[in-house]
């Protein structure tokens, strides 16, 4: 079963990432921001990272080019979903070494779609 961290500093976000990922047989663990999520990644390896940008302590953005940047991590996919939802945002978070952007709201589908694909990619390349 692959697990997914989920990194959101809004409680009913996680709950509804988790539940929503849980019905589809993802294992998902939790963070609140990317100080957290770093912690987590350090200890238990999560096959995926979905991230909000805006959060306390460190930001989507900080947690994914840490990600990126270091060898053991750099191969875990990081999806961002957030709601900043303009052509930049998209652009600077794609630059930042993010593997997929979602902005809210999101259609659930859309979003399981996605972890799977991205899943799908890294377990061919293994």
């Amino acid at each position: 079963m692959d697990t997914v961290l989920v990194v959101d500093d809004s409680a009913m976000i996680r709950l509804i990432l988790k539940e929503s990922l849980s019905k589809s047989g993802f294992r998902v663990v939790e963070a609140i921001d990317g100080i957290e999520a770093t912690a987590q990644i350090q200890s238990h390896r999560p096959d995926l990272v979905i991230t909000d940008i805006v959060m306390p302590r460190m930001n989507g953005y900080e947690l994914c080019r840490w990600i990126k940047s270091d060898p053991k991590t750099k191969s875990i996919p990081v999806m961002m979903c957030t709601t900043k939802n303009e052509d930049f945002d998209r652009y600077w978070g794609l630059k930042q070494g993010a593997d997929a952007y979602i902005a809210k709201p999101y259609r659930p589908l859309e979003l399981i779609n996605a972890v799977r694909y991205l899943l799908e990619r890294i377990h061919c390349q293994l």
